[in-house]
């Protein structure tokens, strides 16, 4: 039997900037690509692993990336009480080899973004700037807001104003406002200067 190989699942913890969400990293792939689910009926279309994590009162929110799964708590639990529970769990999840996420979803969110942005008609000029936009945003913003278990999400551009969707750890965080604005408005404004103000779209 080869399964008797395979190395034991690992998990540990991180904090992210937001004191509500908590990173649990493991060392398998779980999903490639951003998955992230705030309620539990798209979970419950979608993931297996967040419609089993959404079954306990204290998980508002499941964001899984790659190799992590970053959970965003109800405000009157403490992490200390929880933690321990969440990373057992997730851990012989993924060890019983149990699905995370099902086949499509990626199709399925970029056919959500496109009916999203399809009233969103730019023109020649605009879709220019917005593919710069998109470009900066995943080279630079992506890879640093992933690192704290979070994701922005391009939605709009309209008068000079782009809207960022937040994802995961970024999702109410407190200190996401001050990314949004010295980091990611400071930067599209000095690469794109059509580019007057950046702000979070109410998802």
């Amino acid at each position: 039997m080869e399964t008797k190989t395979k190395s034991p699942v690992l998990i540990y913890t991180e904090q992210t900037p937001n004191p509500e969400t908590l990173k649990f990293v493991t060392n398998r792939m779980l999903y490639r690509g951003t998955a992230d689910f705030q309620d539990p009926d798209l979970a419950q279309e979608w993931s297996p692993l967040a419609t089993e994590l959404f079954k306990q009162p204290y998980v508002k929110g499941v964001y899984i990336c790659n190799n992590f799964v970053s959970i965003t708590k109800q405000v009157n639990y403490e992490w200390a009480d929880i933690m321990l529970r969440l990373k057992e769990f997730i851990k012989s999840y993924v060890a019983e080899g149990n699905p995370i996420v099902k086949e499509g979803f990626d199709e399925f969110m970029a056919q959500l973004e496109a009916e999203r942005g399809a009233g969103m008609e730019y023109s020649e000029d605009e879709a220019v700037i917005v593919k710069k936009i998109k470009e900066l945003i995943d080279t630079y913003v992506k890879p640093a807001v992933e690192m704290d278990g979070g994701n922005i999400e391009f939605e709009r551009y309209e008068d000079g104003v782009v809207y960022l969707t937040m994802q995961g750890a970024c999702s109410g965080c407190p200190s996401s406002t001050v990314t949004l604005k010295s980091g990611i408005e400071g930067m599209l404004k000095r690469m794109i200067p059509e580019v007057k103000e950046v702000v979070a779209a109410m998802g």
